[in-house]
């Protein structure tokens, strides 16, 4: 006969909500709404991933802190400017990857190779383990719309 493990096992629940940008770039806090799924996971101690699965959107620990959302948001269209000649955006010559209602975003990519996809933080007695100013957000790229975001919880 086998012995009975004490040990709790460990639960991944995987939840998802939308956000709805309104502009471009945009730093939209998810933090309460990524705070209440890992309240609804049951989950008390482990790890939560937080993830975008658009290459326009970015999911980025930061500041809640209105002037420097604004710095952040100019900063990024300094890097890559809305305005550039990106081959991307050159319908003439591109062939990959179209879809009929295609827009010219290469500047978005291209902000979102600096900035990511997902945040892992830890999970501690149910509450998300972020210092005093640490936020999480929803990183607007590309045009106003609705995001989804992923959340996984994995822990005891």
């Amino acid at each position: 006969m086998r012995p009975v493990s004490t040990e709790p096992k460990p639960i991944l629940k995987r939840l998802r909500f939308s956000v709805t940008s309104e502009r471009a770039p945009q730093f939209i806090d998810i933090t309460d709404e990524v705070q209440k799924k890992v309240e609804e996971s049951g989950i008390r101690d482990g790890i939560v991933t937080v993830f975008c699965r658009h290459t326009t959107a970015a999911i980025r620990i930061n500041e809640n802190e209105p002037l420097l959302l604004l710095d952040m948001e100019e900063f990024l269209k300094r890097v890559a400017p809305r305005d550039l000649y990106y081959r991307h955006n050159d319908f003439s010559i591109r062939t990959h990857n179209m879809t009929e209602d295609e827009c010219p975003n290469a500047h978005a990519h291209c902000q979102h190779l600096l900035l990511g996809a997902s945040e892992t933080i830890p999970v501690e007695d149910g509450k998300l383990l972020l210092g005093r100013w640490q936020r999480i957000f929803l990183v607007e790229l590309d045009r106003p719309r609705e995001r989804e975001v992923y959340v996984q919880v994995l822990g005891i």
